[in-house]
């Protein structure tokens, strides 16, 4: 007979140890999230930050679910908490916080966040997310982002912001920028070698050839470092090494676009135009190409210096299509036109520069009443010819250029007219009229003029130096004048007319006469300058204008001629002027 079995006696079981710490309470957050429990999450890691009150990832867990929760002022203040109580080196709770003053709307708060996170985080975990949001503060504000660099990056943002602004032709606030990131990242070639040619479109050829210099040093084979030398021997005239390095450049095929088009521009630079137009060629053939007008023209270029006429044609056509508001193309294309017509002549010059030559911008801007467009006032082509001429040109065209500044008018140009003041061997005259620009700029502070070894201060917001004093109403007639030319009357002839009234007055000071009659000096001054630069004009003209009797003109001439001898002077230039 079969025994049954007994059931087995239960043992008194044993209480398995039950241990309530953060990482229980964690767990347990963890299982609610997955049920979409919230409200038990937060209970859960609010314990969990009880247990372990310096573990900042459990202030962080509790700051998520208050955001995933829409509570973004609670999760915000948490965050706050881990970064001036916890773990201050928790970077990555300022892109949080950025992510929730941004549901808010708080775009300056989530701006000033973001920016935080991004010059102080050195991981870059949320990089990409950081940049789109980026893009949707710019939007949301309307303007630029106030980032200055990006550690994770170490340089390349700060890198990338100086390219932009060589490309934008602010070549001094990029050379300022380049300078401080190679103070950190002496090794960075990429931002040396811009920093070389920030320093050359300035105008400052010693130190872009010393700035070339040490990118070779460092790697004897950057292309862009090979490149940029080859330009500068150029400048320099150092023609045996540069048939020498231009050779070996001529024997390199580059695989990358971007070194495809680097040593297409300094080959044409360079004049080996052969070369160029097939680097040129091979870019056209890209896809991402394809469509960029200036790549066209400077391939037009390429194929014109080369005797190839109909394919240059062919190319400007292609400009004119791709970029119908530009006049690049028309210009070119009506030159090749004329040489046509007229081969006697011979080639027409052609520039590889993607806008006007300079002289024909000249010529265009003196004949408009609009002065420098300004699309054209940005175009950083045009920014360093004017900046290059400045400091390379003959004194015709530097006086040029210190006109086509002022209308220019902008930060970039004050520094560049006050560096120009501190050249010695730079004329007076032309000094003369950048301090004139400067005061319509409105610098009032001193500012050092050197002519050889001296340094002078001088104020521009005064007419002269010469006297030592500088009563109201002398200032009010130059105002009045000021007034009435500025439409018709250069910088130059305005500057010559303020010239004029103070050489008037410095040669009869201290017996200066009364100034009662503000408009017959003022008719004056404005006759005179006209005379002076060969300008048709009578007495009953700007007696018109400033509402006073010809005879009264006629007094007021004859006073300023007796002192400073103006028609005489006119005499020597225009004879025939009566």
């Amino acid at each position: 007979m079969n025994e049954k079995k007994r059931p087995a006696k239960t043992k008194r079981g044993k209480v398995l140890p039950f241990s309530m710490d953060a990482g229980f309470f964690f767990e347990r957050a963890v299982s609610s999230l997955d049920r979409y429990r919230y409200d038990k999450a937060l209970k859960y890691f609010r314990k969990a930050v009880e247990y372990e009150p310096s573990n900042p990832v459990n202030h962080c867990n509790m700051a998520g679910i208050l955001s995933e929760m829409g509570d973004y002022e609670a999760s915000n203040e948490v965050l706050q908490t881990v970064l001036e109580e916890v773990d201050p080196a928790m970077t990555e709770c300022y892109f949080y916080m950025a992510n929730n003053y941004a549901n808010m709307d708080l775009f300056e708060a989530a701006e000033e966040a973001l920016v935080r996170y991004l010059e102080q985080d050195e991981s870059g975990q949320f990089l990409s997310e950081a940049e789109e949001m980026i893009d949707l503060l710019q939007y949301e504000l309307d303007r630029p982002t106030k980032l200055k660099s990006i550690k994770s990056r170490h340089g390349v943002y700060e890198h990338d912001q100086a390219r932009a602004l060589l490309e934008e032709g602010k070549f001094a606030q990029a050379v300022k920028m380049l300078e401080e990131l190679l103070r950190n990242l002496p090794d960075f070639l990429a931002a040396r070698n811009n920093l070389a040619l920030g320093y050359y479109y300035l105008g400052l050829f010693r130190k872009a050839m010393d700035t070339v210099g040490e990118v070779l040093t460092q790697d004897p084979g950057n292309l862009h470092g090979l490149c940029n030398l080859a330009i500068f021997y150029q400048h320099e005239g150092n023609h045996e090494a540069l048939e020498e390095l231009a050779e070996r450049l001529e024997n390199i095929v580059p695989f990358h676009q971007e070194h495809v088009f680097k040593l297409a521009t300094t080959m044409g630079i360079l004049g080996r135009h052969n070369a160029a137009f097939g680097h040129f060629k091979r870019l056209l053939r890209g896809e991402d190409t394809s469509f960029d007008a200036s790549l066209y023209h400077y391939a037009a270029v390429a194929a014109y210096y080369t005797g190839r006429r109909s394919e240059a044609e062919q190319l400007w056509n292609t400009v004119r299509r791709l970029d119908p508001g530009s006049s690049v193309s028309d210009y070119y294309l009506n030159c090749l036109a004329q040489e046509r017509e007229h081969p006697e002549a011979g080639p027409f010059p052609v520039n590889y520069q993607y806008l006007l030559p300079f002289e024909e911008q000249m010529k265009r801007w003196e004949v408009s009443d609009q002065g420098i467009p300004t699309d054209l006032k940005e175009n950083p082509l045009i920014r360093s010819s004017f900046f290059w001429a400045l400091r390379h040109g003959d004194t015709k065209t530097k006086l040029q250029v210190i006109q086509a500044l002022g209308l220019i008018a902008d930060r970039e140009v004050e520094e560049a007219l006050q560096a120009f003041l501190l050249e010695p061997e730079e004329d007076a005259y032309l000094k003369e009229m950048a301090l004139f620009v400067l005061r319509n700029l409105g610098v009032s502070q001193p500012l050092p003029v050197r002519s050889g070894a001296t340094t002078t201060m001088v104020d521009p917001s005064r007419v002269t130096s010469e006297l030592p004093v500088w009563q109201n109403e002398w200032q009010a007639v130059v105002d009045l004048a000021m007034e009435q030319m500025k439409r018709n009357f250069d910088l130059q002839q305005q500057h010559d007319m303020e010239t004029l009234w103070a050489d008037f007055l410095t040669r009869l000071y201290p017996d200066t006469p009364t100034i009662s009659h503000l408009e017959g000096w003022a008719a004056a001054l404005e006759y005179l300058t006209a005379k002076m630069h060969g300008l048709a004009v009578t007495y009953d003209q700007v007696a018109q204008k400033y509402n006073i009797s010809a005879s009264t003109a006629r007094r007021y001439v004859q006073r300023v001629d007796e002192v400073c001898g103006v028609k005489e002077k006119i005499e020597a230039i225009f004879p025939s002027v009566q």
